[in-house]
């Protein structure tokens, strides 16, 4: 079990030193920004998209480790998919983030992203792993509002 751990911290710290996707896009067609106050973590999220599906995906931000992996993380899951798609996966992650700390996790449905499964034990750091997925929700749903977690 801790070589399973050591080798999701190297996961999250890999993603958040050398982020996946770390850009912005030119014109996009859905962007949405993020941001929780009381941590400072800020994330916007920048979309291209083809009938329903995320052809596109990119973010810039700032933020602690697990924001910017998840952020990471989350682009490339979601790249491909389709907006009911990207939904029903950001629904997968908010169960695993907040549920029951030990609870099995689907890693067929999440694939990469159960390297975040023990954000789970640590309520604080559940909105910085969140940030980016609602941040995504809202480009999606074109919500021009800030998002806050707070």
């Amino acid at each position: 079990m801790a070589e399973l751990r050591e080798l999701y911290q190297e996961t999250i710290l890999d993603h958040s030193k050398r982020p996946r996707n770390f850009h912005e896009i030119p014109e996009p067609d859905a962007s949405a920004v993020g941001h929780n106050p009381l941590c400072g973590d800020r994330v916007t999220v920048y979309l291209r998209l083809r009938d329903d599906t995320i052809a596109d995906i990119a973010f810039v931000g700032q933020g602690c480790a697990i924001s910017k992996a998840s952020a990471s993380l989350m682009t490339d899951a979601v790249k491909g998919k389709s907006k009911v798609q990207a939904h029903e996966l950001f629904e997968s992650f908010h169960k695993m983030v907040t549920g029951k700390t030990g609870a099995p996790v689907d890693s067929r449905v999440l694939g990469k992203l159960a390297v975040l499964s023990g954000v789970s034990e640590f309520p604080v750091r559940v909105k910085c792993a969140s940030l980016p997925w609602h941040t995504l929700e809202a480009a999606l749903e074109s919500k021009k509002e800030i998002v806050s977690l707070e």
